[in-house]
């Protein structure tokens, strides 16, 4: 009998629930795995803003504050495969490493949650109230469709940032925080369609943003599996249970990025979507300057066969360069 597979992920409860995914997915394809936790500088510094971790001696670049000890553990063969949320997988990654697989994709709405009653308006009436995110793009976002909103830095987990929610609007300092509905749902946190939720006690009050209004970020709700390219082997096992309409997406969107060379401080939003019965993939972007707080945001939409999806990246940069010269 074969050694099952080593399966590496950080140890978050939302990691934890996402890594069981995949090793639930494997199992149903007749492959066995075991999980291996293994925390991430950004896991060890949950004092530290993301924009911090890239200064000083010992800077993380880009994202790989999410991923950087996985694929350390990678390159030693102590892991076969790292599963990541794929929002948190820098855009380029060195030679050695590739995304082969991605889980079916969960909905990739942000929802804004609060626990005043009767409170969750629209974006653009947050005019002197206090939103708490960690996404760059979020904040731009929201700053960009009611420019009276006073947006403040949060740190940690799901279940963490909701109770920093609870202490602080306690107090009379937040009114809301932004979340990605894939991890409240894969947390059972949240159920789609609810207006509120229990939370240790606590009523929360939720309300999923409109996508066309408020773009997500590229590859928001993916699980995205990392492998070393030499192998082979692990490959082979992964693709048995690699969801292709997910992978044909967020291919296109981790396309627009390196395209941009954006990074973790790029604020940039982007939404993918099948059209005719899946032959063709449409893109819709959001990118705002990070030198340029006050300035307007490109924004494009484009669309062409699914088969080669990279093909909208160069289209985007394209519209792009041209509307700057």
């Amino acid at each position: 009998m074969s050694q099952p597979f080593l399966l590496g992920t950080r140890g978050s409860e939302l990691a934890l629930a996402q890594a069981t995914l995949t090793r639930d997915a494997l199992a149903a394809a007749g492959i066995t795995c075991e999980v291996k936790v293994i925390q991430t500088i950004g896991d060890k510094r949950p004092d530290l803003k993301l924009s911090e971790f890239s200064q000083g001696e010992n800077a993380v670049v880009d994202k790989g504050i999410f991923t950087k000890e996985l694929e350390e553990a990678l390159l030693r063969k102590e892991i076969d495969f790292a599963v990541h949320s794929l929002k948190d997988v820098p855009t380029e990654l060195a030679p050695e490493f590739e995304i082969c697989c991605t889980l079916p994709r969960a909905e990739t709405p942000d929802i804004l949650i609060t626990i005043e009653e009767g409170w969750v308006p629209d974006l653009t009436l947050l005019h002197g109230r206090t939103i708490a995110t960690s996404s760059v793009r979020r904040a731009r976002q929201l700053s960009w469709l009611c420019q009276e909103v006073n947006v403040v830095d949060i740190r940690g987990n799901v279940p963490t940032r909701i109770r920093k929610l609870i202490d602080h609007a306690a107090r009379g300092e937040w009114h809301g925080i932004l979340l990605a509905r894939a991890g409240l749902e894969r947390l059972g946190i949240y159920t789609p369609g609810q207006s509120t939720f229990e939370f240790e006690g606590t009523t929360v009050h939720a309300r999923e943003l409109d996508e066309e209004q408020f773009l997500p970020a590229a590859g928001q709700g993916a699980v995205g599996i990392e492998i070393l390219r030499e192998n082979t082997a692990v490959r082979e096992a992964l693709a048995r249970i690699n969801h292709a309409p997910t992978f044909t997406r967020v291919t296109a969107e981790r396309a627009w990025l390196a395209a941009l060379k954006a990074g973790c401080q790029t604020p940039v939003g982007a939404r993918t979507w099948f059209e005719d019965d899946g032959a063709t993939l449409a893109m819709a972007v959001r990118v705002f300057d990070e030198t340029d707080p006050a300035g307007e945001p490109f924004v494009a939409e484009v669309s062409g066969p699914a088969e080669d999806p990279t093909a909208l990246a160069d289209r985007l940069l394209a519209l792009k360069l041209s509307r700057k010269s």
